[in-house]
């Protein structure tokens, strides 16, 4: 290749190109119709280069980042030689490079004069793409054909011109058009705004320095990636964890495998040993899978390093075909975001043995999706999407954040006033929940709890949530977070619901959810007294737990800690327990009833 002569102006190019994926993130927000993107922000924006590979994403979630590659390297290859100046591309095939149905692809291939230069790539979870049940997104869902409508790789715009039978095709298929056809004009806009500002940069570089620039950027990645790959110890290291089941099969857990091997500067990740594909919808796509596994890795790498096709050069990805980690035809896959963040909790396991220092404990389990969707007495359809998420696990040096989504979702929460105001909803509280963090020198986030009022005639629940078997492991000598939990009515019935639910419910039902605490990391006798005053203080653990799990005596009448008793209370509780703690604690598959 060319040498960068320049690396001044190389550096600007690189932050300028970054800036467009932000840019392009900003847009899809500001200009979207529905809640889950506009305010989870449960979408993902990109530039690629003419050849498809990925150069920079916005700041947006690691697991549609990484799956775009894959989707589009499908479009490139379907129609070589038939892309042209004006074209769109659309689609969200899981078993064509996609992930799930919900999640559709924009793809704008950008040119100057007639020669392709660069892609333009927007990912966005639509609230509903039809199939069986309101927001297309249920766990009990049994193959591919009940999850709405399966779009292949085809063109959206053809030479500038609207395919009008595609726009009407999927018009038809959902059940909320206007928002749906609003959020696509979204992702349309946002490959707009990156054409006129990739533009500005043809006209300021020429278009051989634009792409001379572009594969340095992921050259460059790949250079870094390599370099910090190397530093870490060679070696192997497996873990494994459970999904509590797959909502079909009721308490038949589903094992989650891996193995990080690291050699000079490459690493594989082999998922060989998890489960066969299972009949709900939790399966993943080999896209998916990769994402999670390699944004994992990027956990553990220095900051600076671009995050792009590059570093998916240093790692390979093994996952065997017809598993629960790369599925195959039918599988059903609407709720697989389950276990893509589980994978990436599994892969946490694993570097934490490698990388004792730098890797936290068990989080949340990823999010909890609840879509609660129906007609109004009009025959009007409504549909609510929710993703809740916000506790990380505690860190070798911190405690575990909580009120904030971890890593992998990389999500933000809806607005209780706009929820209230845009759907038939009420919530009731939204409010952290005391000891269900679990215990450690840096204890893991507290969990928070959420109360929803459905205020409409009918309407169809659906929840994707996990971790009420199988709680988030500690590290370290930190202890377990407590499981999640859903309930119906828990004012009056307390109704105690299942991890995976599709449901009718009617008007005044109230659903509970609270969310897994994350796991601790390290013995939390030895957390400081006045940080566990502190978490009594504010609520987050009860004077008892502060007893029980830390031996500290907390006076709440002087809001002080009693230093000689609690001395006295941590020497009972080492007395009571073995020399040595194991590394991980977790709950195995034979403590779950039913197992």
């Amino acid at each position: 290749m060319a040498k960068i002569d320049d690396p001044i102006e190389f550096e600007l190019f690189k932050n300028a190109i970054f800036a467009i994926g932000d840019e392009m993130a900003v847009t899809v927000c500001r200009t979207t119709y529905s809640g889950v993107l506009r305010d989870n922000m449960d979408f993902s924006t990109a530039l690629a280069d003419a050849d498809g590979k990925m150069v920079a994403q916005g700041l947006t979630l690691p697991g549609h980042l990484g799956s775009i590659p894959a989707a589009l390297a499908v479009v490139v290859e379907r129609f070589a030689g038939n892309i042209h100046p004006g074209d769109m591309f659309i689609m969200n095939d899981p078993f064509d490079g996609g992930m799930h149905l919900p999640d559709i692809f924009i793809f704008q291939p950008l040119f100057d004069g007639g020669r392709r230069v660069a892609f333009a790539a927007t990912i966005s979870h639509h609230s509903d793409v039809g199939g069986r049940v309101p927001g297309s997104n249920a766990s009990d869902s049994t193959e591919i054909y009940q999850e709405g409508l399966r779009i292949p790789p085809l063109k959206l715009f053809d030479k500038g011109a609207r395919n009008e039978t595609m726009w009407s095709l999927i018009e038809k298929n959902v059940r909320i058009p206007i928002q749906v056809m609003g959020d696509l004009r979204a992702q349309l806009a946002a490959c707009h705004i990156a054409e006129v500002q990739f533009g500005d940069l043809l006209r300021r570089y020429g278009a051989d320095k634009v792409a001379l620039y572009m594969e340095e950027v992921i050259d460059y990645a790949e250079r870094l990636t390599r370099a910090a790959v190397a530093e870490l110890p060679d070696g192997q290291w497996s873990f494994e964890d459970w999904i509590d089941d797959d909502g079909i099969d009721l308490g038949k857990p589903i094992r989650l495998f891996v193995t990080i091997t690291k050699s000079g500067d490459e690493m594989t990740v082999d998922w060989t040993g998890s489960s066969d594909q299972v009949k709900g919808a939790i399966n993943s796509s080999l896209s998916f899978t990769v994402a999670h596994s390699v944004g994992a890795i990027r956990c553990v790498l220095p900051l600076n390093i671009p995050s792009n096709e590059g570093v998916f050069r240093v790692i390979k990805v093994i996952a065997p075909p017809a598993t629960i980690t790369n599925m195959v035809l039918p599988a059903a896959c609407a709720a697989r975001g389950l276990t893509g963040f589980r994978m990436g909790d599994c892969m946490f396991g694993a570097l934490a043995m490698m990388l004792p220092d730098r890797v936290c404990a068990a989080s949340d389990g990823g999010n909890t999706g609840v879509s609660i969707g129906g007609y109004d007495d009009e025959r009007q359809p409504y549909i609510y999407v929710d993703f809740s998420c916000g506790t990380h696990g505690g860190r070798p040096w911190a405690d575990g954040l909580q009120g904030n989504s971890n890593m992998f979702a990389n999500m933000a929460s809806q607005s209780i006033e706009v929820i209230e105001t845009e759907q038939p909803m009420q919530i009731l509280s939204y409010e952290f929940v005391p000891d269900r963090a679990g215990p450690g020198k840096y204890r893991g986030g507290a969990p928070f709890r959420k109360d929803y009022r459905f205020l409409e005639r009918e309407a169809v629940l659906q929840v994707r949530s996990d971790r009420r078997h199988f709680r988030p492991y500690g590290l370290y000598g930190g202890y377990p977070g407590k499981p999640s939990a859903n309930s119906l009515n828990p004012a009056d019935e307390n109704r105690p619901l299942e991890s995976k639910i599709t449901m009718n419910i009617g008007y005044g039902t109230v659903f509970r959810h609270d969310l897994a605490g994350g796991g601790g990391w390290g013995d939390p006798l030895e957390r400081e007294p006045d940080k566990v005053l502190v978490d009594v203080r504010n609520e987050l653990v009860s004077p008892e737990a502060a007893f029980a799990d830390y031996g500290v005596v907390v006076d709440t009448a002087t809001w002080s800690v009693d230093t000689a008793a609690t001395e006295s209370q941590r020497s009972t509780l080492r007395a009571g327990r073995p020399d040595e703690q194991p590394k991980v604690m977790r709950q195995e598959p034979a403590a779950v009833e039913g197992t």
